[in-house]
């Protein structure tokens, strides 16, 4: 059966991964790649997203220009891509142009028109969430077109990546995600709590670059910068595979076990922006409304990214 999905992100060393492992994966109808602020400004996202779509021969693709900034905040971005979002990597210059049509006006026709035939879309969620609260707040009505968003972000019981509590896309637009969390779709996420049981070790880098055919040397520079070095916090040397795992659990949701839940977001106190307080045990008193991953088959997920990646061949 095939999904047909928008990719919304921020690339982004790890949206590159999630977005080159989409581009071949069997059964994803790829209807656009929106991006906004994030990991970096979204000029710099903007490009890096075209520059993904040349790597992997996916021209076809559009690529919308999203949000400039948060909703309601300053604007932040991420620590460990390097000045250009995807590390030292010599990428292709894009040479399609994006779209002329807003990322914001686009998700809400392609909503639209989704509900009008009968074949709700998937909203894939990589980066911060202010594309897609954006585009709820402009038009609630693209709920009945959407058949599930499946984000990476947010913690349970784990702590925060970009603060002691808060994991960075939540906190990059906290009053975004407590839009999408409020709406009556099915959400997926997955947070710092599964991402952070697939750690790209130097031996699983190793595998996977050997397995990625034309992509090796691009795909080697971008892992060599992602490895964190924090044995400490990881438990080996390696960093987390945040973003791909939405693309993993689109394939094979069979390798993920999940816990339904309320979802809140903190946005109001300073101290604690942006944390996702998961009501595992329905102490609020609201319905639950997220299904949040909570164990990973690592081993199960990681053969699944050799397999993808040796679609790419050797063809040059």
């Amino acid at each position: 059966m095939t999904i047909p999905v928008i990719i919304d992100c921020d690339p982004g060393i790890d949206d590159a991964i999630a977005l080159l492992s989409a581009f071949v994966a069997p059964g994803l109808d790829i209807r656009g790649i929106t991006v906004v602020n994030g990991n970096q400004p979204v000029e710099t996202t903007l490009r890096n997203a075209l520059q993904i779509t040349e790597l992997g021969k996916r021209q076809d693709i559009p690529v919308y220009r999203g949000c400039w900034q948060p909703m309601l905040r300053a604007p932040i971005h991420g620590q460990f891509h390097g000045k250009s979002g995807l590390g030292d990597g010599a990428f292709p210059a894009p040479v399609k142009p994006p779209e002329t049509q807003h990322a914001v006006d686009f998700l809400v026709t392609s909503c639209r028109e989704a509900a009008r035939v009968g074949q709700p879309l998937t909203l894939c969620a990589l980066g911060p969430l202010t594309n897609i609260a954006s585009a709820f707040c402009m038009a609630p009505d693209i709920a009945a077109g959407i058949a599930r968003i499946v984000l990476m972000g947010g913690t349970c019981r784990e702590l925060g990546n970009r603060t002691m509590t808060s994991e960075f896309n939540m906190l990059a637009d906290p009053h975004a995600a407590q839009v999408v969390f409020s709406q009556a779709v099915p959400i997926t996420m997955l947070p710092l709590d599964a991402t952070h049981q697939v750690i790209l070790t130097p031996e699983r880098v190793t595998e996977l670059v050997a397995n990625a055919g034309r992509l090796r040397q691009a795909l080697g520079e971008l892992m060599a910068f992602w490895d964190r070095n924090d044995v400490r916090r990881y438990g080996s040397r390696g960093g987390p595979l945040h973003d791909p795992l939405v693309i993993a659990w689109l394939l094979n949701p069979r390798l993920f076990s999940s816990e339904t839940a309320r979802v809140f977001v903190e946005h109001q106190s300073e101290l604690c922006m942006g944390r996702t307080v998961v009501d595992l045990y329905a102490k609020s008193g609201e319905p639950a409304n997220v299904s949040v991953v909570t164990r990973v088959d690592a081993d199960g997920v990681f053969r699944l990214f050799c397999q993808l990646f040796s679609c790419y061949g050797n063809e040059q």
